[in-house]
């Protein structure tokens, strides 16, 4: 068993200390029970993502029938979609030629394997088609990532705010991926309860899902970056008080890294080279430029016409930045900072689809907390004028980038 202290000052003077334990004291509730609580206290945020969830796949739907494509289609075979249930099925090998004279060439090892893996093993057991098993996976994987949301903001600024925080992640313009067969939701589902055991120091689980994060996409760096973060800022503190780590630290800092080191040494052994990973991406047209690309789109925006894409992908970015100044200003637990800084950092310094900027930064939850407490205080009548207005835009933009842009979410 993890540490259960709640004692959390190793990761920032933001969190609660409660009492310690004394002897007598009634034994903590079980897991099972825990868990039960918080989803009932997530309830309201949950609610409110699971209606705007259903809105979307309705619209999706009715308007894929109408433009004469099959709603599955469009929700589970299109762009990175169709990759990962090609892994699912035939495993990796795929190759494929990019545009003529691109010098693009795509290769399905750019993908990371726990998704299709997870994809491969249900539909093995549950034969209903892996297209379907993939949705049935994302979705779930969206409701687990918006509680953790959840017992993060709670953790950290009471049940109010938490439900803010859920609300306001489910109506983000590029939420539609929650949607999708893509690995978003996946990947915030293991990240929130990564941060969630770190910042309640219960280190192997936040080392093990911080794994789980590495292997499900190639930014899940951050989630391990973060428990590093905190493990290195709680054996700092411990040290300076003259008190023992734990053992079940260095456990854990091998762990949360080890996912997307793994994978990444997968690939150079398939490739015969140690950047085979790294090759792979340059091929398939994805490279990190620091920032140029991005810097380069933002001029084209002011110089030229763009799509509606662009232009919300450039409002995306600097609502992003904006509110990471916002996040360091208001003292965020540092392992929150780290996690969303190094996602900022992959998202606007590489060189491949700005319109998927929005979806890089989708797992970045942490960044909505400043926005989120001001929710929390807002009159009723400014809650209910704002979070309608953002739910329509996101309803509408998830439907025009899933079926009408030509560029993928």
């Amino acid at each position: 068993m993890d540490d259960p202290s709640y004692g959390v000052t190793d990761v920032g003077d933001a969190l609660p200390n409660l009492p310690p334990a004394r002897s007598g004291r009634p034994p903590a509730p079980s897991r099972l029970v825990r868990t039960r609580a918080v989803l009932r206290r997530a309830l309201p945020g949950l609610a409110v993502f699971a209606v705007m969830r259903l809105a979307v796949v309705t619209a999706l739907s009715v308007w894929a029938v109408h433009v004469g494509r099959h709603p599955r289609t469009v929700l589970g075979m299109e762009w990175d979609s169709a990759w990962y249930v090609r892994i699912a099925r035939h495993g990796y090998g795929t190759v494929l030629p990019g545009p003529a004279g691109s010098g693009i060439v795509y290769h399905d090892m750019a993908f990371f394997p726990l998704y299709p893996a997870l994809i491969r093993a249900v539909s093995t057991v549950v034969p209903v088609g892996e297209v379907n098993v993939a949705l049935a996976l994302s979705w779930s994987a969206a409701v687990v990532a918006a509680t953790g949301i959840y017992a993060v903001g709670e953790l950290l600024h009471g049940r109010r705010l938490a439900i803010a925080l859920v609300a306001l992640w489910a109506v983000l313009p590029q939420a539609v991926v929650a949607t999708m067969a893509y690995t978003e939701s996946l990947m915030t589902a293991f990240a929130a309860w990564a941060l969630y055991a770190a910042l309640t120091r219960r280190w192997l689980t936040a080392g093990l899902l911080a794994a789980l994060v590495g292997l499900t996409r190639p930014n899940g760096l951050a989630a391990a970056a973060a428990v590093l973060t905190a493990l290195g800022l709680h054996a700092w503190r411990c040290r300076r008080e003259d008190r023992p780590v734990g053992r079940r630290v260095w456990p854990a800092a091998v762990l949360a890294p080890a996912g997307w080191f793994g994978y990444v040494l997968w690939v150079g052994v398939r490739t015969g080279s140690p950047w085979g990973y790294f090759t792979v991406q340059r091929r398939f047209g994805s490279t990190f430029d620091f920032g140029h690309y991005t810097l380069y789109m933002f001029k084209h925006l002011v110089l030229a016409k763009a799509s509606l894409g662009q232009y919300t992908a450039a409002a995306v970015v600097i609502g992003a930045v904006a509110l990471f100044v916002l996040s360091v200003l208001d003292r965020q637990p540092l392992p929150l900072l780290v996690y969303t800084a190094t996602l900022m950092v992959m998202a606007l310094g590489g060189a491949h689809f700005f319109t998927s900027r929005p979806r890089l930064l989708f797992p970045a939850f942490p960044l909505l907390l400043p926005l989120a407490l001001t929710l929390s205080r807002a009159r009723l009548r400014t809650v209910a004028v704002l979070m309608p207005a953002l739910a329509a835009y996101s309803l509408v933009f998830g439907v025009y980038l899933a079926i009408v842009a030509k560029s993928p979410p």
